[in-house]
This record gives structure tokens, C-alpha cells and sequence, in this order.
């Protein structure tokens, strides 16, 4: 099994339920384990700034997949929850990325991995921190190389609106 974290947002219908769906189809896959979930932030857009605030969270994962596996996984719940990609940086119902696969380095035209602009976005960042285990990820990344990645961002208007006890246990009753 290999440690792998997501990140996702959502800020089209009903976003709360949206990543909570996603992340139970993600949980129930053969070969995956839910291992962790931050709390939810609202986050407002960036980019493309007129549309609806962003419900963000990040998610660590034990998996069997290989990251192409994994990444095959993620866009069938995106689909599954209405995903349409249309506009980049644009409103959606569901957006998963993979962060980090073990200590994978990887890029090719499906995948870069660790995810290259994870370091310009607090909100990855500040989800991330909440379900981060020491030594994850490439070269032995430690919380305090995340730290340091989101103290040089400005402030992105990330705040949190739920705790992830809380959310967790809206995953649960998800079916």
C-alpha cells in the first residue's frame, strides 16, 4: 500500500456533499483506505474570480493503485459527480488532484506528480498540513518544507468551515 493525497474543491450545487460523495466512492474502491480528511475551507475562486466560492479539502489515501491506477480512479468519480471540464480554473462540481503518490516523481502528458503548482495554492496547502504524516512524499518531505511553501503565499482567503472529525463523519453516512 502506498500513502497518496488528494486534494478537492467544488463550488457548483452542493459542494459539501459533492466532495463527501467523492471521497466515499474514492474510500470504497477495491484497494483503498481512507486514512485521513482535513476540515472543509471556503476558498475564494482564483483565476477566474466571478464565480461562486470554492468548498476545499485534502484527503490522505492508502492505496494498491499505481498513480496512473489512481489517476484513472479519480477522473471515473469525477464523471460519476457531473464533472464537466469546460473552463479552466472555472466552476465545477467536483475537481480531485493527486498531490503526492509515496515518493513518486513522475510527469508525463496524463500526470506530474509531486503536483506542480501545489506551492502557489494556500488552498491546497492549508488542507494538506491538517492530514500530513512527516516523511511522506519525495525526498522525505517534511511538514515543516509544506510550512514553508505556504508562508511565502499571499493571503488567499482560505478559511476553515468545518473541522474533520465532523467531516469525516459526513463521509460516513454518505452511501
Amino acid at each position: 500500500m502506498t500513502r497518496a493525497y488528494l486534494s478537492l474543491g467544488a463550488n457548483l450545487g452542493d459542494p459539501e456533499a459533492q466532495l463527501a460523495s467523492a471521497l466515499r466512492r474514492l474510500a470504497d474502491s477495491p484497494g483503498n483506505r481512507l486514512v485521513g480528511v482535513s476540515g472543509l475551507y471556503r476558498t475564494r475562486p482564483q483565476g477566474m474570480t466571478d464565480q461562486p466560492d470554492f468548498l476545499n479539502c485534502a484527503a490522505c489515501l492508502e492505496t494498491a493503485a499505481d498513480p496512473h491506477q489512481l489517476l484513472v480512479q479519480t477522473q471515473a468519480v469525477e464523471s460519476a459527480l457531473g464533472r464537466v471540464r469546460t473552463v479552466r480554473w472555472g466552476p465545477r462540481t467536483i475537481d480531485i488532484d493527486i498531490l503526492f503518490h509515496g515518493r513518486a516523481r513522475l510527469q508525463d502528458e496524463q500526470l506530474t506528480l509531486p503536483h506542480p503548482r501545489m506551492a502557489e495554492r494556500a488552498f491546497v496547502l492549508v488542507p494538506l498540513l491538517e492530514v500530513w504524516h512527516s516523511g511522506d512524499g519525495p525526498d522525505g518531505m517534511q511538514r515543516g518544507d509544506l510550512e514553508a511553501m505556504l508562508a511565502r503565499l499571499p493571503d488567499q482567503g482560505v478559511r476553515r468551515v468545518l473541522d474533520g472529525a465532523s467531516f469525516l463523519r459526513e463521509i460516513e453516512r454518505v452511501e
